[in-house]
């Protein structure tokens, strides 16, 4: 899978990334190395939540798409 992070030069010094087709992963760090590592560690734990814990009631319905 490959997916695209935007970096940003933080205010207060070092650096904080998103992936913007992963909403809410993001991440910061003071050096690009250890951003690189940090982004990584953020996109496996998002990818690993487990869905099957959202609440739902019998009338929900769940579609799975392929894109």
């Amino acid at each position: 899978m490959t997916l695209k992070a935007i970096i940003h030069k933080a205010e207060e010094g070092g650096f904080w990334a998103e992936v913007p087709s992963l909403p809410g992963c993001v991440t910061q760090a003071d050096t690009l190395n250890e951003l690189k590592a940090n982004l990584r560690e953020a996109v496996e734990l998002w990818l690993s939540v487990d869905d099957e814990a959202a609440e739902s009631n019998a009338s929900d319905e769940v579609l799975e798409l392929t894109v």
